[in-house]
């Protein structure tokens, strides 16, 4: 049996690929590609069928962030000219949120960027929760605030808030190359903080930024680890102005395999595509529909989208339909574990996933969270992947040195706009 025979087998059952076979995933040539995507898509609609769950993002609060994150557009000392602006008034908000909704979008991400939150501030989150649950109580809230510190995720479910995010970016042993102002250990903890109170756990990753498929496999076993129910796929998007505004290092291609790799590590887990895919994937995102079964809807927190609406009619020409709002998003028995956990029948630190233990966990028992905005388009710092023969790549054997990957060099820069409406401004959001 040949390593997608394998994987997807695996993943029809729910299991965990070895660290070699995900490995292997990240090698394969374009010519193997659609095996792999059509591979990757069996176990997809296996879990979520052909329902695409949309999710909006609302940026509260931009820019002026005191973290030094490399990625990040509104990092200290950036000079990327984005919005920058204090936090939004719950009314204000509310109103963007409404426009998300209104597009179909089942979850409303809440943003701030800072190294986390204070009292005060969760204060005017629990104030902005209630506007948008007032206007509609099906909705979907996650925050995204940043580091958390002791009893501040009890406080946030209280308010309504569902789900907590705080991406875990890139692996363990090269963190330090992409912030300084906060640890890796930092991120871990504030995820699970936010698991054992109840909430959903939301953690991703970002690729893009040069790291290794070493790198990138070691993070997805870490989140696996570490129950996230949600994983969203970030693609750095270089904005310039950002110590990694050089760092083009995607093809539409290797995209695809990014997302059939995390699928694979997480069968039965919501797989996100989220900011950078309208630079990287382009015209081939609706192949990654085939993989992924939650994207963002619209804009991000500093960039632009493509329009609402063309990720409506993109989705129903894929032959996927949107998920309701009433429409669980997660499989029964990870739904099922998921409110054991919201009802404290089970501890956090990512006990509630149902997963196997931390022997693969990549240092993510470690503790930790880190900075604000982890919900949009991020970036990170390694080496550039590898590509292997394809005789080498189904044998499941890791990768040699890395190298660079096909066609990252053909860098599309005018893709990258920077948000000028919505939250924040006097136009209309896009949704």
């Amino acid at each position: 049996m040949d390593l997608l025979d394998t994987l997807t087998a695996k993943g029809l059952r729910g299991e965990t690929p070895t660290r070699e076979e995900a490995l292997a995933v990240l090698a394969t040539t374009d010519d193997e590609l659609l095996d792999v995507v059509a591979a990757a898509g069996r176990v997809r609609r296996r879990w979520f069928g052909r329902r695409v769950k949309l999710n909006y993002l609302v940026n509260l609060k931009s820019g002026l962030c005191p973290e030094d994150c490399s990625y990040c557009s509104q990092r200290l000392g950036s000079k990327a000219e984005i919005l920058k602006y204090t936090w939004l008034k719950p009314g204000q908000a509310a109103e963007a949120a409404k426009a998300g909704v209104s597009g179909g979008a089942k979850r409303v991400c809440l943003v701030a960027s800072g190294r986390g939150p204070t009292d005060r501030d969760i204060d005017r989150v629990t104030d902005t929760v209630a506007a948008i649950k007032e206007a509609d109580p099906a909705v979907e809230i996650c925050a995204c605030l940043g580091l958390l510190s002791d009893n501040q995720a009890e406080r946030l479910k209280a308010a309504g808030v569902d789900a907590y995010n705080h991406n875990l970016n890139t692996s363990e042993g090269t963190y330090g190359d992409i912030a300084t102002t906060h640890t890796y250990a930092d991120r871990v903890d504030t995820v699970q903080k936010a698991h054992g109170a109840g909430l959903s756990a939301c953690s991703g990753l970002i690729a893009g930024m040069g790291e290794s498929d070493e790198d990138l496999v070691d993070v997805v076993f870490a989140l696996r680890e570490l129950g996230s129910d949600s994983v969203p796929v970030n693609f750095l998007i270089p904005f310039e102005g950002t110590p990694l505004a050089k760092e083009w290092n995607l093809s539409p291609q290797r995209c695809l395999r990014i997302l059939a790799m995390v699928r694979f590590v997480n069968p039965d887990t919501e797989v996100r595509i989220a900011g950078g895919r309208e630079v990287h994937l382009r015209s081939m995102q609706p192949l990654g529909l085939h993989l992924a079964n939650s994207i963002f809807l619209g804009d991000y927190l500093t960039s632009e989208g493509q329009a609402g609406q063309a990720d409506l009619d993109m989705i129903r020409d894929a032959g996927f339909e949107i998920e309701g709002m009433g429409e669980g998003t997660l499989p029964r028995h990870r739904a099922d574990i998921a409110a054991d956990t919201a009802a404290g029948a089970v501890g956090g630190c990512g006990t509630g996933s149902g997963h196997a233990g931390a022997a693969q966990a990549g240092g993510a028992q470690a503790g930790g969270c880190g900075t604000g905005g982890g919900c949009g388009p991020c970036g990170g710092h390694g080496h550039a992947a590898e590509t292997r023969p394809a005789s080498e790549a189904v044998t499941g054997t890791a990768p040699a040195a890395p190298a660079a990957d096909e066609g990252a060099d053909e860098a599309r820069t005018d893709l990258v706009r920077v948000r000028r409406r919505g939250a924040g401004t006097e136009l209309a959001p896009n949704a």
